[in-house]
């Protein structure tokens, strides 16, 4: 019922957005005596001066336009060797023809010489495509991340993520110079939106100039382009919020972006649950896939505990009790032509809280029992990072790039837990510390060939304290008889050293060879203390539970790419060859190993026509095991479970099989994608689990063959008779899975999730705009129990600009969650007013979020041991008082 209901609305809405307001406006243009030719009559809205509509007269001098504007507008009617003639007119929705024509008066004039320039709202340049945001904005965006929303082509999801079409963007860049890399949604979310004056997508885009026309690259970049009143000189923003019951946020930019010296400061302090930063890792650690020069993304420390707030299919803002501060530090110097030095200095500290009742159903393999949870938890973290970046150009053809970075984390996070009735106290204490360096050099041979040498070198450490003052146990530990509370320290360390030599070669009619040699070296070590207490006692430290675990792996390797092309046909193939010298210690006891292996892959790109195109490829890789996946002993992973690795030496093989079929281009009125991977996995790693209700204890085990499908497909098109954009988001996935529960044999485990919504977004020039969509996500798990849900997300965002100083954003959602028989419909309600008191300096705000009141909500989830209803308290109803003055 709920999905007819929302169909009606979103069709409805269509349908009065094409019906509302329809008028034939037509007339004749003479001068009196003879009809005029191939004069130009333009609708224009009274308040902004905007086009809305236009067109010319025929051979008789006749016009004819229509529009589903409403309200107060001008038509302006000119001709050359005429005075242009301006007449005032009302649209109402009542009217359905206008009939008014138009006398123009003679203007004699001398022509010297004319130049007519007409300035469009899209230009198209090679790769780049510039969008002038005057064109495309109304007033009310405030931040970057607001005015991409308004470009055609671009999407933003409610975590800030950036797309072009159905591709994340590489960077963000103003002027030409990137600050952030992969954690652009820092300046995406903060920096104000007025001084940019247009939005540049690069396609083909190559991190490394050199590397522009040789490489094959289908990655984008976005770069902002400011006004000339903003250049060269220091300005920005200041915004201050204060509301009820203790809310407020306090923001700042200070900018000054020169030829030579470019200069970004930012700030951000919110109670309001607003992330200013994204994802700190997109940051700290960006990673790329198959980029020249990326040897060593991707490395990282592995942790084993984690209390965090869980992943919602629900906006995190709504659950987030925060108290954030940011302070960023940027700046780029060009001390000489040839020198250009980045520094970036990132301080983050923030208290959160998060609030969750859950109730979780086991009916599994003979175990069948009933947990509750009352679950509190507060993080505290403290986070500084910086990164130095050095490129100097030697020439136009040889270039070196050193970059060091440098992060220290600190966290604390308690958890107060109503574990069955029993209060119970966890603790995590742990850091950070990261040190990386690389270094590339390149060189370009002629106009096709570039050589790259890169270097690298991670140093990283993460220490952990875990307390729990509980015992839940004693089946475990039955000899602990006083035993209260348990503690585990753990210290994982990794360091990575990396050496990578890259040939990219461009032949003729394009053809492209790449030749890599390397060797990559990686050593972890893990170190975990159990130890079960009475009082603050250590009474045991029992055998099972201690890992002293050292991990060495060096990867030499060689790789090889070869791309040809035919006409519209262009091929690739692929093969690496690893001989891998792995080193095990777990407790004192050693191996070695030394296997080899190859991976192939083969590719076909096929260029049908300008608006279809198909991509499918086939690999077959081998991976190697990591630290996680080898330590021998048992370590604790959460208050009541344990997990342990195999204790020897794996690799895992794999076959996918990808395929993309492309019609249009993403800038076109239509475009559809269409995506399908299939994965086999030969082997993989699963557990062996023991379950009781007080604990459940897993062990990896090897299996062999897993599969793996996954179909998505988006469709987008533009309505020109309503201004509106239509998209369509329809996907499929299903994967297998097997596992062992309380000894009872392999368990098939298949998971399979729909996902198919729709939404429709409005490119008015005038007054009014709109946004509206669903989404309905259908969960299916079958193991020898059978469980699903269905769940929905449905929203209608609205935007009003009364005038050149007042505007009104509206947003409106609706969660409905499956299978819960009461409380399972959400309803929230935000808006954003602002009035500019004075132009472009002063303006002020009222903003309101959840002003339905809603505390909390429920929502059910399915797994292959049975299922659980959770509840979450979500922030209060607030008001903001928002003041905004820039300078």
């Amino acid at each position: 019922m709920i999905l007819l209901k929302n169909i009606r609305l979103i069709i409805v809405f269509v349908y009065s957005s094409i019906c509302f307001g329809q008028v034939n406006i037509s007339g004749s243009v003479s001068d009196s005596l003879n009809p005029i030719s191939s004069a130009t009559v333009i609708l224009k809205d009274s308040l902004s001066k905007s086009i809305i509509a236009y067109t010319y007269t025929d051979d008789e001098g006749i016009y004819q336009l229509k529009t589903n504007k409403t309200g107060r507008f001008y038509l302006v009617v000119s001709s050359l060797g005429y005075e242009a003639k301006t007449v005032p007119l009302v649209l109402n929705s009542e009217q359905k023809n206008l009939k008014i024509d138009v006398v123009l008066k003679e203007k004699p004039m001398d022509l010297d010489e004319v130049i007519i320039q007409a300035e469009s709202p899209i230009s198209i340049s090679n790769d780049t495509i510039n969008f002038k945001t005057k064109y495309f904005t109304d007033g009310t965006e405030q931040t970057v991340e607001d005015l991409l929303r308004r470009i055609p082509g671009l999407q933003i999801d409610s975590e800030g993520t950036i797309k072009v079409g159905n591709q994340e963007i590489e960077k963000l860049m103003v002027d030409g110079d990137d600050l952030f890399e992969k954690g652009y949604k820092i300046l995406s979310k903060n920096m104000p939106a007025y001084p940019i004056e247009e939005v540049e997508v690069l396609k083909n885009y190559s991190n490394n100039r050199l590397l522009k026309g040789v490489e094959e690259s289908n990655k984008v970049a976005l770069n902002l382009k400011l006004d000339e009143k903003s250049k060269r000189i220091w300005f920005g923003n200041i915004e201050t919020s204060i509301g009820n019951d203790s809310f407020y946020q306090l923001k700042g930019n200070l900018m000054n972006f020169g030829k030579k010296n470019k200069y970004y400061f930012l700030t951000n302090l919110n109670s309001i649950g607003y992330n200013a930063t994204g994802d700190i890792q997109d940051l700290i650690r960006p990673f790329r896939i198959n980029e020249p020069a990326s040897i060593g993304d991707g490395q990282s420390v592995n942790t084993l505990l984690s209390l965090s707030p869980p992943q919602l299919n629900f906006k995190k803002s709504r659950t987030n009790f925060n108290n954030a501060e940011l302070v960023s530090l940027n700046a780029i110097f060009n001390p000489t032509e040839k020198l250009k030095i980045k520094t970036l200095g990132f301080f983050n500290w923030d208290e959160t809280d998060f609030f969750r009742n859950s109730t979780d159903f086991v009916d599994v393999s003979g175990a069948s029992f009933t947990n509750t949870e009352d679950y509190q938890l507060q993080n505290k973290k403290r986070i500084a990072f910086g990164k130095l970046d050095f490129i100097y150009n030697f020439s136009k053809t040889k270039m070196l790039e050193a970059t060091t970075k440098y992060n220290n984390g600190d966290f604390d996070d308690v958890s107060n837990l109503v574990f069955n009735g029993n209060s119970t106290l966890e603790n995590l204490q742990h850091q950070n510390t990261l040190f990386d360096q690389k270094i590339s050099y390149s060189t370009k041979f002629d106009d096709k060939k570039v050589f790259l040498l890169t270097g690298r070198f991670i140093d990283e450490e993460s220490p952990q304290s875990y307390s729990f003052n509980e015992f839940f146990y004693d089946d475990l530990f039955p000899a602990s008889d006083n035993a209260n509370n348990v503690s585990q320290q753990s210290n994982s360390q990794m360091k990575f050293a990396g050496i990578n030599a890259h040939l990219l070669d461009r032949r003729d009619k394009g053809n492209l060879l790449e030749l890599q040699l390397g060797n990559e070296f990686r050593e972890d070590k893990l170190f975990t203390t159990f130890s079960v207490l009475e009082d603050n006692s250590i009474i045991d430290q029992p055998t099972g539970y201690q890992n002293q675990t050292k991990y060495q792996v060096n990867d030499l390797y060689f790789k090889s790419k070869y791309l040809f092309k035919i006409k519209d046909f262009g091929f690739t193939a692929k093969l690496d060859a690893h001989q891998l010298f792995n080193r095990l210690e777990n407790n004192n006891l050693s191996d070695h190993q030394s296997p080899f292996f190859i991976n192939p892959s083969l590719g076909m790109d096929w260029k049908i026509n300008g608006k279809n195109k198909l991509m499918t490829s086939y690999s077959y890789t081998t991976t190697n095991a990591g630290v996680l996946d080898v330590f021998d002993d048992f370590v604790m992973t959460g208050f009541r479970s344990f997990t342990k690795g195999t204790g020897d030496f794996n690799q895992l093989d794999a076959s996918s099989l990808v395929f993309n079929y492309q019609l249009g281009n993403w800038s076109d009125r239509f475009f559809a994608n269409t995506f399908i991977i299939y994965n086999k996995n030969h082997d993989f790693f699963s557990t062996n689990t023991q379950l009781q209700q007080n604990f459940a204890q897993s062990e990896k085990i090897l299996i062999k063959d897993r599969e793996f499908i996954s179909i998505n497909s988006d469709l987008d098109f533009y309505f020109k008779s309503i201004s509106s954009n239509l998209k369509l988001d329809l996907g499929y996935t299903k994967s297998e899975f097997k596992n062992i529960v309380n000894s009872t044999g392999l368990r098939e485990v298949t998971s399979n999730n729909y996902n198919y919504g729709l939404e429709l977004r409005s490119g008015f020039r005038g007054a009014f705009n709109y946004h509206v969509g669903t989404k309905w996500t259908t969960s299916q798990i079958k193991t020898t129990i059978d469980n699903s849900f269905t769940n929905n997300v449905s929203f209608l965002d609205l935007s009003v600009v009364f005038n050149d100083k007042f505007d009104v954003q509206m947003q409106s959602e609706l969660y409905y969650f499956g299978n819960l028989e009461t409380d399972n419909t959400y309803y929230f309600l935000d808006f954003d007013a602002r009035y500019k008191l004075i132009e472009n300096k002063l303006t002020l705000g009222l903003s309101g979020k959840n002003l339905f009141n809603t505390e909390r909500f429920r929502s059910f989830s399915i797994s292959d041991i049975g299922f659980s209803t959770t509840e979450y308290r979500l922030l209060p109803r607030f008001v903001l008082l928002k003041m905004e003055y820039r300078f």
